[in-house]
C-alpha cells in the first residue's frame, strides 16, 4: 500500500475547468471517498490519479514518488470500472488472471491468487463462466476480483455499485468495506451517492465544481458542517433550510421565523452570537432532529405547531411534510406519529443540532 499526494492540481477540457487546484493527502491504508453531483469533477480527479488523463498543472505522488509522467500501467494502480470492462470472450478465471498474465507471472502463482481472490468474493464456482452467463453483482465482484489479484500499490473504484440495483448495491457495499478491512490497502473510491459515502469512507472528499468544499470523517461532516452546500448535501431526506432572523429572547438568543414563531437557541451557543444580534440567519434543521412533542419538553428542544401536507410511511419511520416558518420542511418521525395529511402536529426541534448559517457566505457560523 501506499500513500497518495495531491498538490495545486488542475485538469482542462477545453473551456471546462473541470479540477481547480487540488491538494489533497490521503494516508497508506485509507479508505477516502470521492463524492459529489454530477460534473463535480470526482470521475475527472479518479482518472487523473490513475493516469488515464493528463494534468495539466500540479503534481501527484504515490509513495513519495511523482507519477505525472508517468503511464498508467507503470504506478502500480488498480482500478474497477462502472461498467465492469470485462473481456466478454475469455471466463472468469481468464478475466481476473488477465493482468498477471500481462506480467509475465508463473501460471501456478496466477491460479494460487485467482482461486485466494475468488474465495475471498465467494465467486469460487462461478470461474468457467462467461460474463454473458453472470448476473450484475456476479460481474462486478469479478472486476474487483481482477483488481485485487494485483496486490497494487492504490486501489481505484469508479463509481462500481451505478448499475446495480438497491438490495445488491447494499451487498456490495459490505463487501467493499469487508475487503478493504482485510487487505489494509489504500482505496480511493467515487460515488455520487452520499449513503455509500457515510457507510464505507474512513474520510469523505466532498467535491463541487472541481474543488474541495470539505474533507472529514463522515460523521464529523455529518455534525459539523463547514458550508450550507455540505450541510444539505449528507443526510436523506437532506437538512431542512430556513429563512430566520436571530433576536434576543430573555437574556438568551432564538431564531425568529417569517411567521413570527421564535425558537430558543440553548444558552451554549449564545456568546459566539451575540455580535450577530437582529442580522438574518439560515436555520439548518435536519429531519431526524425533529420528533413529536411531549407536554413537557427537555432543554434545548424547543415547540412548534403545524399542519402535516403530506405523509410519507417507511415502515419503521414516517416522513411528515410540513410547513416551518412558511417553507416546506420534512421532519423523520416514528412510525405512528402521524397518520394523515392536514392533521396539526405538536412538534419539539432539537435546536442543539441546529445548524446557523450566514446567508450571505453560506458558511456555517
Amino acid at each position: 500500500m501506499a500513500d497518495l499526494k495531491l498538490t495545486q492540481l488542475h485538469k482542462h477540457y477545453g473551456a471546462v475547468h473541470a479540477v481547480r487546484g487540488v491538494d489533497l493527502e490521503i494516508p497508506a491504508g485509507e479508505f477516502t471517498v470521492l463524492v459529489g453531483s454530477s460534473g463535480c469533477g470526482k470521475s475527472t480527479l479518479l482518472r487523473t490519479i490513475a493516469g488515464l488523463e493528463q494534468a495539466d498543472q500540479g503534481s501527484i505522488e504515490i509513495a513519495g514518488q511523482v507519477v505525472n509522467d508517468m503511464p498508467p500501467r507503470d504506478r502500480d494502480i488498480a482500478m474497477v470500472f462502472q461498467n465492469y470492462a470485462l473481456y466478454p470472450y475469455m471466463k472468469v478465471y481468464d478475466n481476473i488472471a488477465f493482468g498477471l498474465r500481462v506480467r509475465k507471472m508463473p501460471e501456478a502463482d496466477i491460479a494460487q491468487k485467482v482461486k485466494s481472490a475468488a474465495d475471498m468474493l465467494a465467486i469460487g464456482h462461478l470461474l468457467d463462466r462467461y460474463p454473458r452467463q453472470m448476473s450484475g453483482g456476479q460481474l462486478q465482484r469479478v472486476a474487483i476480483g481482477r483488481a485485487i489479484v494485483r496486490n497494487a500499490r492504490l486501489y481505484l473504484f469508479d463509481e462500481p455499485l451505478s448499475n446495480l440495483d438497491a438490495q445488491l448495491r447494499d451487498e456490495m457495499r459490505s463487501e467493499i468495506k469487508r475487503l478493504h478491512q482485510e487487505l489494509g490497502k489504500t482505496f480511493i473510491y467515487v460515488t455520487h451517492d452520499q449513503i455509500e459515502a457515510m457507510t464505507l469512507a474512513d474520510r469523505i472528499v466532498l467535491l463541487r465544481e472541481g474543488q474541495i468544499e470539505q474533507a472529514g470523517a463522515p460523521l464529523d461532516m455529518f455534525e459539523r458542517p463547514a458550508t450550507q452546500y455540505v450541510a444539505g448535501f449528507l443526510g436523506s431526506p437532506p437538512m431542512n433550510f430556513v429563512p430566520a432572523r436571530l433576536v434576543a429572547q430573555g437574556g438568551g438568543y432564538a431564531v425568529r421565523l417569517e411567521d413570527g414563531a421564535e425558537l430558543a437557541l440553548p444558552p451554549a451557543r449564545v456568546a459566539k452570537l451575540a455580535a450577530r444580534a437582529d442580522q438574518p440567519v439560515t436555520l439548518g434543521l435536519r429531519p431526524e432532529h425533529m420528533s413529536r412533542a411531549e407536554a413537557a419538553l427537555r432543554p434545548g428542544l424547543a415547540r412548534y405547531s403545524s399542519r402535516v401536507d403530506l405523509v410519507q410511511p417507511t415502515g419503521s419511520r414516517t416522513y411528515a411534510t410540513f410547513k416551518l416558518g412558511g417553507v416546506e420542511a420534512i421532519a423523520e418521525l416514528d412510525a405512528h406519529d402521524v397518520q394523515r395529511a392536514n392533521e396539526r402536529i405538536e412538534l419539539a426541534l432539537d435546536m442543539n443540532r441546529a445548524v446557523l448559517i450566514e446567508p450571505s457566505t453560506h458558511r456555517v457560523l
